[in-house]
């Protein structure tokens, strides 16, 4: 996080900083289950949309809304919420964050319409971008011994990297025996454990010097952000040519130009243009931004596919999403070993290409496709390509960066990945409503010609999914210059 780390003199804690808390485990334990509950929340919803799309006759244009809501609103304000928590108080941060977070996941899990979840899942967002900075800022707080840091940060990240797979398992299982709302009730007291925990453990602490905060930063960003995803999704509904979906667009476009002026002039900016400028690390912050378009839309039209068209049980569903989340396991604990020998660049390039061939694979997917023969082979391919990617990436995010924009640097590459599954959520659901649309066109309707035409629209959006992952690949070939020896080993695995 931005600023430098210390406790708050005159505190019960006060010093904690400096040695051993005595309650840092019982702290780990309680920013674990905050950790996992933000990390859930990314994938638990996708096993469950078909369910609440049916319930809230929300349109296929509009149901990217309930993954790019949550994912704008985190990926907007996650620099923010990390200045916020150093500056307002660390324990204060994540309080509010739990706090806030299961208020909005009780208002969705309560929606009547698809507005009202979608409203609900932009808070959530906004929520876990105070709560998640903040609790990563405890932990460096807490930890100060580099052996124990290392051993918190290994739980910290095994949960980012395995709560996925949890997601999908309890998505599947609280979708199918009781109901798709309480795959966001259950939010609710997961919260009130950690908070009751939270109150007598977790001591404050904040940083200090400058304390201003960039909003109309995080304001320009956000808005710009919105804008281009409302123009893909206007874009669906009128085509590319409508003046409205050309609008939003330009208008999304002209706001993230105007955020660079703001960064740039800022005496306080919220996202520092020296951390972007350096080659290396804006080949990484853009290689991690086309993975993160291409993931997370496939990802929910694959949990789609299987229930739609396939007809998965949610439980089945969620079980068959998991070898993904396997391959990424493997190639990430294999890429840990070879990052110091063979470099950054190298396992990205194979990384790259790996999930580009299982997204490949993907686009042949029909409305009978064998799980084992094709589905299963596809997604360890991909997961494994991920894998590959992600460890050297939160490597490179933090080359050559002081330490006083170590946290900004690390926060940025969270961001990345969301606002590029924000953006890529949009566009692959364009193109799917696009095809679907237009192979009923030029069809003569009936049943089995719309499941055909679903298939077909998982097919293109399966296909720009592996394009946007290749130009990826082709950003990491063209910027990344770093030498092996200069890259830090032991990046930690980011997965939304």
């Amino acid at each position: 996080m931005p600023g430098t780390t210390s406790t708050t003199p005159g505190t019960p804690d006060a010093g904690a900083a400096a040695g051993a808390h005595p309650r840092r485990w019982a702290v780990l334990a309680v920013i674990a289950i905050a950790q996992l509950m933000v990390v859930l929340d990314a994938t638990i919803v996708n096993i469950a949309l078909p369910h609440a799309q049916a319930d809230l006759g929300i349109s296929d244009a509009d149901r990217q809304w309930v993954v790019t809501a949550y994912t704008l609103a985190f990926g907007g304000l996650l620099l923010l919420g990390g200045r916020i928590a150093d500056y307002w108080g660390r324990k204060r941060a994540f309080l509010v964050g739990m706090v806030g977070f299961a208020l909005a996941s009780a208002v969705g899990g309560l929606a009547g319409s698809g507005e009202m979840l979608f409203a609900a899942r932009a808070l959530q967002g906004a929520f876990g971008a105070l709560l998640a900075p903040a609790s990563l800022a405890l932990l460096t707080v807490m930890f100060t011994e580099t052996r124990e840091r290392a051993r918190a940060f290994a739980v910290y990240g095994a949960i980012a990297g395995g709560g996925s797979a949890v997601g999908l398992l309890l998505g599947g299982v609280l979708t199918q025996y009781t109901s798709w709302r309480w795959c966001l009730l259950v939010n609710i007291p997961v919260a009130a454990v950690a908070v009751i925990a939270a109150l007598p453990l977790v001591p404050e602490s904040r940083a200090h010097g400058d304390t201003r905060y960039d909003v109309p930063g995080a304001v320009v960003v956000t808005a710009g952000l919105v804008c281009l995803v409302y123009g893909f999704t206007q874009a669906a509904e009128n085509g590319w040519d409508a003046a409205g979906t050309l609008a939003l667009i330009g208008v999304g476009v002209a706001l993230l130009a105007a955020f660079v002026l703001i960064e740039l002039r800022s005496s306080h900016p919220l996202l520092p243009m020296r951390i972007l400028l350096d080659r290396n690390r804006g080949g990484a912050y853009l290689t991690s931004t086309l993975i993160g378009a291409g993931l997370f839309g496939a990802f929910l039209f694959l949990t789609i596919y299987f229930q739609v068209v396939l007809r998965y049980t949610p439980l089945e569903a969620g079980l068959a999403s998991l070898p993904v989340t396997a391959g990424v396991l493997i190639s990430a604990a294999g890429a840990s070993q070879l990052l110091p020998r063979v470099g950054a660049k190298p396992l990205m390039l194979t990384g790259a290409v790996l999930a580009v061939v299982g997204m490949v694979v993907l686009t042949q997917v029909d409305v009978d496709t064998s799980f084992a023969a094709q589905l299963l082979p596809a997604q360890i391919v991909l997961g494994m390509g991920l894998g590959f990617t992600f460890v050297p990436l939160s490597s490179l995010a933090l080359y050559g960066v002081p330490e006083h924009d170590a946290g900004a640097a690390s926060a940025t590459l969270n961001a990345t990945q969301q606002v590029g599954g924000s953006l890529g959520t949009a566009l692959l659901n364009t193109m799917y409503t696009s095809a679907v649309t237009g192979y009923l066109a030029s069809r003569a309707p009936g049943p089995a010609t719309q499941v055909k035409a679903l298939v077909h629209g998982y097919s293109v959006a399966f296909a720009w999914g592996a394009g946007l992952i290749l130009l990826s690949g082709l950003a990491t070939l063209v910027l990344i210059r770093v030498r092996r020896q200069d890259v830090p080993s032991g990046g930690a695995v980011h997965m939304g």
